[in-house]
């Protein structure tokens, strides 16, 4: 009698729900798309910031939707780029404006709606509001802010480099060192030697990348820079962690392969954007 075949095992293709390879393919694609904008033709940065904000403005509703909120999605995907079109035109005076248009917008538009359930809708759409688009659109003010546009590539491009240091150390020293759970209810894995680390590899690369990269910077500056770029970004990375655990979603969505959502990789670099645009605005005043 012919025996049963068992079917064969599919190979691993994930580690940790992750599609390795198409991880690495897109984040690479991402990475060159930005390289390639600051340093190309500018202005498609802007572009890309733009479409960034509404991805995520989309990811977010769609997330917070899970839990019965239902935040205007019109005036924050119209008001969500105008946040960044008016800082990357009018500078860091226009950005409060539109954020402020953004909010009463939602708030005003949420009328139609009625009262029940105002309070859950419009606190929604102002975390949105605030989370994704203001400070997304410190992005523009890096990347124009002054005369100089190459010194505003460079600025995005040292906060890049900063967020993907404070990730990789943090990563590495709390695979080999971590012991101490840094926040174990919100992301288990993180740790204090990771924390460390994280600050640690920012702190120092990014001394020796501003010296080199930015004029007027010497090591200290690049040194004072990263430590609080990482600092920001390990906490911008735990503050995501918790609204996902509150959701009670894992990702954002599904629509980055090997990632899950664009928020999920903005994580880190939101609240690192505003950080690193007011220290290098002290310590490096563009010209």
């Amino acid at each position: 009698m012919p025996t049963e075949q068992k079917p064969a095992e599919e190979k691993p293709k994930r580690r940790a729900g992750r599609n390795l390879p198409a991880a690495i393919g897109v984040g690479a694609g991402l990475g060159g798309a930005v390289i390639a904008s600051l340093f190309v033709w500018i202005p498609a940065f802007l572009a890309l910031v733009v479409a960034a904000v509404i991805v995520g403005i989309w990811e977010m509703v769609r997330a917070v939707s899970v839990n019965k909120a239902k935040p205007p999605l019109v005036p924050l995907l119209i008001g969500g780029p105008c946040m960044v079109v008016l800082a990357w035109f009018g500078g860091a005076d226009l950005l409060p404006v539109g954020l402020l248009a953004t909010l009463l917008v939602v708030f005003v538009w949420r009328f139609a709606g009625g009262p029940r359930d105002y309070q859950r809708d419009v606190t929604a759409g102002a975390l949105i509001a605030v989370y994704v688009p203001f400070l997304g659109a410190f992005a523009a003010l890096l990347a124009h802010p002054g005369k100089d546009v190459s010194d505003g590539a460079v600025r995005v491009l040292v906060t890049v480099l900063a967020v993907v240091l404070s990730d990789t150390g943090g990563y590495v020293t709390g695979v080999f060192l971590g012991r101490h759970p840094m926040a174990p209810s919100v992301s288990p894995a993180k740790s204090w030697e990771g924390a460390a680390g994280s600050v640690v590899w920012t702190g120092a690369g990014s001394a020796l990348a501003l010296s080199l990269l930015l004029d007027d910077a010497v090591w200290w500056h690049g040194a004072v820079f990263g430590v609080a770029v990482s600092i920001a970004s390990v906490l911008g990375d735990l503050g995501e962690s918790l609204i996902k655990r509150d959701l009670g979603v894992k990702d954002m969505s599904n629509l980055l392969p090997g990632h899950g959502g664009l928020m999920d990789r903005l994580d880190s670099i939101l609240l690192a954007l505003p950080t690193a645009y007011a220290v290098l605005a002290f310590l490096v005043p563009p010209s």
